[in-house]
């Protein structure tokens, strides 16, 4: 079975998107709304996620960003959380496929250490990992509540995550574990410099307690990329603040399609 990529809009900027962990391409329906007169968006359910459940294909970055490069036309790639990970990748090791790279609320590293004070308590991922194994659904209720902490509207916000997440079939477990282990192991901060210079895209939610506004300035920084954020939002701004993301995200697109 192959990967499930949905094509909405007609505009003339292509745009991949990639979701986050345990959600689909569905998620970015508000987003999609706003973008579709100036793009054409090709959203991707990764391996194991949403139609793409039964693939068989691998979560981890390399693997995946040269198998989403495989089947889509050359465009930007706009990630967000675990997706921005993937697309990251993309834009380090296929860059005549990725003209430009956006991440959403996301960073080369998730967890923290000693010289990375920014990212999440590495407990809190290896947590989620063990509890995986032993109570499926409410770990995955706890990830949904740790993305809307921190929004202007936490309890609507999750329910439309509560709402999208099944809304494709229930994420493969197996690939569920496997993501945690990116999150947990992937480090790309020593290869931003790579990255061509002004071709990124950073923004964060000022109120995200899941990827850290300081994280992505530091990433927009390392990379000579462009860094915006947005003022109310959380870790999921293209839920509460569809427009102020495309607003946003816009101006660049059409300087770099």
């Amino acid at each position: 079975m192959t990967l499930h990529i949905e094509t909405h809009g007609s505009g003339p900027i292509p745009l991949v998107m990639l979701h986050g962990w345990a959600m689909h391409g569905g998620i970015f329906a508000p987003l999609v709304d706003a973008l579709r007169d100036r793009c054409t968006m090709h959203l991707v359910d990764l391996p194991g996620h949403g139609f793409s459940r039964n693939c068989g294909l691998s979560l981890q970055p390399t693997a995946c960003a040269r198998a989403i490069a495989d089947v889509t036309p050359p465009a930007i790639w706009l990630g967000w959380s675990l997706g921005g990970l993937i697309a990251l990748q993309a834009a380090l090791d296929v860059p005549a496929q990725v003209r430009g790279l956006a991440m959403l609320c996301a960073t080369p590293r998730f967890v923290s250490d000693s010289d990375w004070p920014q990212g999440r308590d590495p407990a809190l991922v290896h947590r989620l990992a063990s509890d995986l194994e032993t109570d499926y659904y409410t770990t995955i209720e706890r990830f949904l509540a740790l993305e809307v902490m921190g929004s202007p509207d936490p309890r609507a916000e999750l329910r439309k995550l509560r709402a999208e997440v099944f809304a494709r079939g229930e994420p493969d477990l197996r690939v569920l574990q496997e993501g945690i282990r990116v999150l947990d192991g992937t480090d790309l901060r020593a290869d931003l410099p790579r990255l061509q210079a002004g071709r990124s895209w950073w923004s964060a939610g000022r109120l995200d307690r899941l990827v850290h506004p300081s994280a992505m300035e530091w990433s927009a920084q390392a990379s000579d990329g462009e860094f915006h954020l947005i003022a109310h939002a959380g870790h999921a701004p293209f839920l509460s603040h569809a427009q102020a993301v495309a607003q946003a995200l816009l101006p660049w697109l059409e300087t770099h399609a």
